[in-house]
């Protein structure tokens, strides 16, 4: 057990005892209560709300409630002093012993240290990029595809299993549109001069190879046929080769979904026929008429009959089709079915959307509530667009892409694990710039550089022990004293920081603690070069050498290991 889950166990402890004795009454709710590191750290290593929390429920002063939970926790042999501060917060100092535990400890876990079994293997849905299937990735999708990636392996590290899903939207307009462009480019490779693209049809470069293979396999058969023979055909090859190309644009990030589900699947198989016979026998679909658009009314509008969800009964401002007028399923009524199969093999559901998808985010909560009838937790993560800059400068287009700059060509510059450290710097919902020129910036301003060098510069100590002939010695962690042991308080943080951001589904909480880090590391490291006896490798003296590496060793480790989190790699040197 971790520290600080093993100070809430204490506590624990110490009320349970408290409740026995009748000192407080039994059976409080103690979920609140929390032990965290204190905002200022000249109040101490821990603190805690104990008394905060349960003074009411306890029918109690905070402060004398505190005063009862005080000398219990100063009685500990890993506590020097224990204050009650301001209205009742307990604050605790431990001993240095607890903290060379806590280095020995890192360096003895390694790549599982900061692991957790908070999740308790329950079974979690993480659906993200899902971009139409239509042509290659571009940065627009980069920051949704880095953020549920991310949170999936998180995830994944607090102890839940997580299936990682891609919902292909295969089944709308534009995959028609997709169809009838790369017959175009069928024709095309035909040799037929094609002249500028029309309006309304995919005009990148990418469809070229698509309507080189269709015609490689089908010849002139379909030149000047009527679309009803080719449309449907077409509209299956070029899909595939989307999802091809999509496909290895994602994994150029290292990312691998498990499952891609196709919309056009789910509606063969009438599962939005099944989600709403089901939602009917509960009398959760009706069939009503809209009201009509807030403001002025449209000419042509009139009121038409269409089943309804009743989406108004779980917190939606009004009630939505799942049909349109011509029978066909509305986004809605699809996705609905869509989260009803995803909710029938997880636990938990969380979709990650762009920013632009913010006003369904109420009627699918909405329709998940009813279909899991509460059971499935279900979150929304909305994550805000990129804009791409160059030296403050917008970054033109791609010629390739038709319109907008792939994913590939930012990834080919400056790399996987730029790109998606540089995702995570901010939060989801945030504003991002992406500037090629401020990304691969050698200086503490580029948390990217500050961090894998953190890294990159404990594995170069190493090698310059060796390198410099300073003997090997024991590794005795008393030699470390209370300005080193500092950063053993900070590295001893990653476990709850793992949990809290799992909690809250937020990974960029690790890349925020990552730089916190690096940044005490490299200021203990600088510290040696205006006061030589604060170096980390001494030549006079292999003892402290052997302990301050173990000391950096483990930083780095915990470096490493969240960096994992985020599919980063740690790197071993930097120029």
């Amino acid at each position: 057990m971790t520290l600080y889950p093993r100070f809430a166990a204490h506590i624990d402890a110490i009320l349970d005892t408290l409740a026995a004795e009748g000192a407080i009454p039994a059976g409080l709710d103690r979920r609140n209560v929390t032990v965290e590191p204190p905002r200022d750290v000249a109040h101490g290593d821990l603190a805690t709300n104990v008394a905060m929390v349960l003074a009411k429920p306890a029918g109690m002063n905070p402060r004398a409630l505190a005063g009862l939970v005080a000398p219990r926790l100063e009685a500990l042999d890993e506590v020097v002093s224990v204050e009650v501060a301001g209205p009742g917060f307990i604050n605790l100092r431990l001993t240095d012993t607890v903290w060379r535990a806590q280095l020995d400890e890192i360096l003895t876990a390694g790549a599982d240290y900061g692991r957790s079994t908070m999740g308790g293997g329950s079974i979690v849905n993480v659906e993200y990029v899902s971009a139409n299937p239509t042509g290659p990735m571009h940065m627009g999708h980069c920051r949704g595809a880095v953020v549920g990636d991310a949170l999936a392996a998180l995830l994944e590290y607090a102890g839940h299993k997580v299936v990682r899903e891609y919902y292909v939207n295969d089944a709308g307009g534009q995959v028609d549109v997709l169809a009838r462009s790369a017959h175009l480019r069928y024709r095309e490779a035909l040799g037929e001069a094609i002249g500028d693209i029309p309006e309304g049809l995919y005009p990148g470069d990418y469809l070229k190879p698509v309507g080189e293979a269709l015609a490689a396999e089908f010849g002139d058969a379909y030149v000047g046929k009527p679309e009803g023979e080719w449309l449907v055909l077409f509209r299956t090859r070029a899909v595939a080769a989307m999802m091809a190309m999509i496909r290895a644009d994602l994994a150029l990030l290292g990312i691998h979904h498990d499952l891609f589900s196709s919309e056009a699947e789910l509606q063969a198989a009438g599962k939005p026929e099944a989600a709403e016979a089901w939602l009917r026998e509960r009398g959760l679909v009706y069939d009503g008429v809209l009201e009509a658009p807030k403001g002025e009314t449209p000419e042509d509008w009139e009121p038409v009959e269409l089943p309804l969800f009743r989406s108004t009964q779980f917190g939606d401002d009004q009630d939505r089709p799942i049909k349109k007028s011509n029978g066909q399923w509305t986004y809605f009524g699809a996705d609905l079915a869509y989260h009803f199969q995803k909710a029938q093999s997880a636990d938990a559901l969380i979709d990650i959307w762009g920013a632009d998808h913010a006003g369904t985010v109420k009627r699918i909560k909405a329709a998940v509530a009813a279909l899991t009838e509460g059971r499935t937790v279900f979150d929304v993560k909305l994550v805000q667009m990129v804009r791409l800059l160059r030296n403050g400068e917008p970054v033109k287009m791609s010629k390739r892409a038709g319109n907008f700059v792939t994913l590939a060509d930012v990834v080919d510059e400056v790399g996987k694990d730029v790109v998606r450290f540089t995702m995570l710097t901010r939060k989801a919902d945030a504003q991002m710039d992406f500037d090629f020129a401020k990304v691969v910036e050698a200086s503490k301003d580029n948390p990217v550089y500050y961090v894998q060098y953190a890294h990159a510069r404990v594995r170069r100590m190493n090698r310059k022990r060796v390198d410099d002939g300073i003997a090997d010695a024991a590794v005795d962690l008393d030699l470390l004293d209370a300005e080193e042991l500092a950063l053993v308080k900070l590295a001893a943080q990653f476990p709850r920081t793992v949990e809290g951001a799992a909690a809250a589904r937020e990974p960029h909480r690790i890349a925020f603690y990552l730089y916190d880090l690096a940044a005490a590391f490299h200021s203990a490291y600088n510290a040696g070069n205006d006061r030589p006896e604060r170096r980390f490798l001494r030549a006079d003296d292999a003892a402290i050498t052997a302990a301050r590496l173990a000391l950096a060793n483990g930083i780095g480790q915990v470096v490493r290991n969240g960096l994992a989190v985020m599919g980063v790699e740690a790197v071993e040197e930097m120029g």
